[in-house]
């Protein structure tokens, strides 16, 4: 049996460095793929936009830079408080979003108590894919 473990929040999607939009959003995270993340956004509306990345990424951003290319995660303060922010990249545009750090890391914690880290491959169904793609 597998699970998932997510949260719905707001983020702030930077506009400029003095404007933010607040973007409705659920992290979520399931043992079948235990090595990614999922963010989506605009998960009230009818095209949500879904990412999905290294969960070790996600959690070395909190503590310093990490990533390069399509995301790169980092810790930082804004406004006086303490967020990671996210920056996303696609041929669609580029987005630089800013997390609570306290949301995300009570969340990535809920994971780590279902997978820890290192014990991820003893999650993942290889035999079972295999059977689902080779048809038997």
């Amino acid at each position: 049996m597998h699970t998932v473990v997510e949260r719905e929040l707001e983020i702030d999607l930077v506009l400029a460095p003095d404007r933010t939009v607040p973007v409705p959003c659920r992290l979520s995270y399931r043992t079948a793929d235990p090595y990614a993340v999922n963010i989506t956004f605009h998960v009230t509306s009818d095209s949500p936009v879904s990412w999905t990345f290294a969960r070790e990424l996600l959690m070395e951003g909190l503590f310093r830079p990490a990533g390069h290319g399509d995301v790169r995660v980092w810790p930082t303060t804004a406004e006086g408080r303490s967020v990671v922010c996210m920056a996303l990249s696609s041929p669609d545009g580029d987005a630089l979003l800013e997390v609570p750090d306290r949301a995300v890391t009570a969340w990535l914690e809920r994971t780590l108590r279902e997978v820890a880290p290192g014990a991820e491959r003893g999650f993942l169904c290889l035999e079972e894919g295999l059977r689902h793609l080779l048809g038997t």
